[in-house]
């Protein structure tokens, strides 16, 4: 049995251009505004950046990424939320709160049979038929599945404690600058892990070229 997945280097490439345009400009923005002019600036430049990222796509026939779409929703509410609650804090927050359901959601795949681990390995390759009826690929997809689980919660608490201990300005660089490490280096291991594990049942894994 064989199956390919994407290179690290190929995943990089391909993603590097959207968490550019959906994490790192609006945090830059954010933090230019910060600097400059005031926090309700800030907010409104992350938001409208991404608005602007948005329409761009919609005018010129090019598909809307869903990191970006995703982004701008969660700006919105988030904005919406400060705005109508006073509470700058409760934007920060928010999107810890998100990473605990996430978590929580992973955790809730393990008993249907179908960890939420498999279901984004299928989109990023194709599983042959009856490969993850295989007892002990099961078990790899449930531990990945609770590693996962694991990295979110983990992000949770550091994003928390950086809330919790610095000013605004120090904490938008270092928790996405954390959560940027944190995040690219689980997939790293998931994608190592993953090979190593099926070389042990059978299954040759090589990258696509």
């Amino acid at each position: 049995m064989h199956i390919e997945i994407p290179r690290l280097r190929t995943l990089a490439h391909h993603a590097g251009g959207h968490v550019l345009e959906a994490t790192v400009v609006p945090v830059g923005l954010f933090y230019l505004f910060l600097s400059f002019v005031g926090i309700w600036a800030a907010l409104a430049a992350g938001l409208a950046w991404s608005y602007v990222a948005v329409g761009r796509r919609l005018l010129t026939g090019q598909r809307v990424p869903g990191l970006l779409l995703l982004g701008a929703l969660g700006l919105t509410a988030r904005t919406l939320l400060a705005v109508a609650t006073g509470s700058v804090f409760l934007y920060f927050l928010q999107p810890t709160l998100t990473t605990v359901v996430t978590a929580a959601l992973f955790l809730v795949t393990l008993p249907t049979g179908r960890p939420m681990a498999e279901r984004l390995a299928a989109d990023f390759c194709p599983l042959p038929s009856g490969f993850t009826a295989h007892p002990g690929v099961r078990r790899f997809f449930n531990r990945l599945t609770l590693l996962w689980v694991l990295v979110q919660l983990g992000n949770a608490a550091i994003t928390i404690t950086l809330l919790l201990s610095m000013s605004v300005r120090t904490y938008v660089v270092t928790r996405t600058l954390i959560s940027l490490v944190v995040t690219g280096g689980a997939i790293g291991f998931s994608t190592l892990w993953f090979r190593r594990s099926m070389r042990h049942h059978g299954v040759t894994v090589s990258y696509a070229r």
